[in-house]
């Protein structure tokens, strides 16, 4: 991942309650919103292709299951790093481009098996801090960020206390982030902010700028293991938290959707939505990933289907 070299990481800055005390969120407009970019007519053809070919630079590829094993991370890693098949770079001829994905994500212990393939070439990111659901105590929380950070992860994907949000206990919160953006030191931190568990759009709002004051460089809506996770109404919330914290703060923070976006469709909708909401910079992997592990396999499908004409089964796709 290449970071622009004048890009100025977020600093923690000092909780301002003023500004959640304005913060109003009009759910039937953001609804209508959401309806009217999920309608639109996608992008077509060799246009499509290449938003495509953009998505998959800013996939976070993620296994987090119970039964992960090494050599299954071994086989996502190098997965991540030749997401196409050759006949398909060389049809598209994008052999130049050397498309790899945003990043692996993986849990604290295949941090190791990960390191020992992709050397450097990718950004790891560890989940932390009691994921998914972040009740265990806030001493083990911190270390658990210190030990990824040690074992080589580039970048934290913590969990905030939800119970923070329900019950308006806005410092508490502010503070757990700042412990955890400490904790990271030169790693960067995504915040989840489990959205599917915080009610309303109002708390997801709130819950993003005190993540943002506190040092957050991403803020991300899920889990995955939530009943509700990534949707664009939420997302459209989020982007207008970043947009509006930039407008007031300078800094440019990351947006992250995760949980249920598994096709291409969708993550054409959650480009278009970074793209008219913030603009083109936000198109970039340093400041927008989508968290998935199927979404690889249908954007292949996809342009196999341009390439060729044909859409091939997706047994056909080496699976990450």
């Amino acid at each position: 991942m290449t970071i622009p070299h004048d890009f100025k990481r977020t600093e923690a800055m000092a909780l301002d309650l003023s500004w959640l005390n304005h913060i109003h969120v009009n759910k039937a407009a953001a609804d209508r919103r959401a309806a009217s970019l999920a309608n639109r007519r996608s992008v077509k053809k060799e246009y499509q292709a290449a938003w495509l070919v953009k998505a998959i630079g800013l996939i976070d590829l993620t296994t987090l299951s119970g039964d992960d094993t090494p050599g299954r991370v071994e086989r996502l890693c190098m997965k991540a790093m030749r997401p196409l098949r050759t006949d398909l770079v060389e049809a598209l001829g994008i052999q130049e481009l050397n498309v790899m994905t945003g990043a692996v994500c993986v849990y604290h212990e295949m941090i190791k098996p990960a390191a020992g393939v992709l050397k450097g070439r990718l950004p790891i990111a560890a989940v932390s801090t009691g994921f998914p659901a972040g009740l265990t105590s806030m001493e083990t929380k911190v270390r658990e960020i210190e030990l990824s950070v040690a074992a080589g992860a580039t970048e934290i994907d913590i969990v905030i206390t939800r119970q923070h949000v329900l019950t308006g206990n806005w410092q508490a919160l502010y503070d757990e982030m700042l412990a955890y953006r400490k904790a990271c030191g030169e790693a960067h931190v995504k915040a989840i902010l489990a959205t599917g568990d915080l009610v309303t759009l109002e708390n997801v709002a709130k819950a993003s700028w005190v993540c943002m004051m506190a040092g957050a460089d991403f803020i991300k809506t899920s889990t995955g293991k939530e009943g509700v996770n990534a949707t664009i109404p939420v997302s459209l919330v989020m982007v207008r938290a970043i947009r509006e914290f930039y407008e007031q703060t300078g800094f440019k923070i990351g947006y992250k959707p995760a949980g249920g976006v598994g096709t291409a469709k969708g993550a054409l909708q959650y480009m278009t939505v970074m793209k008219e909401e913030l603009g083109n910079d936000w198109l970039e992997p340093h400041l927008f990933r989508i968290g998935a592990s199927s979404l690889l396999t249908d954007i292949e499908r996809q342009l196999e289907h341009y390439v060729t004409g044909n859409y091939s089964a997706a047994h056909r796709h080496a699976q990450p």
